[in-house]
């Protein structure tokens, strides 16, 4: 299974479902009208499901262990503010339940077009033991709604791809 993590218009989560027909794709998004708007873009695609949810929720206390092959974090709300940074998702918790949902290997895609918060993100991700970071190695994903706005503005794209490790013992 490969999972969306605030999976927006549904746009990317579509695409990504008609370019791997034999895997299973769910969306998770927290906004009622979001996930009205994929629904009805993902009736008729056979692989994709959505769900209602808070994001750590559903990846903590929904998903089983081991059970995810790929997330993608792309774009998440950056919250800018500094009084509002701790409501970013990207945080130690939420990476301790990304690894327990992933199988071995399983990857985890993050974009963001802040470079603040890349920084963040990549710092967090290097002190964890759990992952490494590892090149791209030539994966093209679709673009979301926020890609393709931020690309006709010109704006960097920052890109980190995570991989689940066996622990040490």
């Amino acid at each position: 299974m490969q999972v969306d993590l605030g999976c927006g218009d549904g746009s990317f989560l579509c695409e990504l479902a008609q370019q791997f027909p034999h895997k299973n794709l769910l969306g998770i998004e927290r906004l009622t009208k979001r996930v009205d708007k994929v629904r009805r873009k993902a009736e008729k695609i056979e692989n994709v499901r959505v769900v209602r949810a808070d994001t750590l929720f559903a990846v903590r206390d929904l998903l089983p262990e081991n059970s995810v092959e790929a997330f993608y974090l792309l774009f998440p709300d950056p919250w800018p503010k500094r009084r509002h940074q701790q409501r970013r998702i990207f945080t130690r918790e939420f990476l301790d339940a990304i690894a327990a949902a992933l199988e071995q290997n399983g990857v985890l895609h993050v974009a963001t077009d802040q470079l603040d918060y890349f920084r963040q993100i990549e710092r967090l991700s290097r002190t964890d033991s759990k992952f490494a970071i590892v090149d791209r190695d030539g994966v093209v994903l679709p673009a979301t709604k926020f890609e393709r706005t931020f690309r006709e503005q010109d704006l960097p794209i920052y890109r980190l791809t995570l991989r689940r490790t066996s622990p040490v013992k």
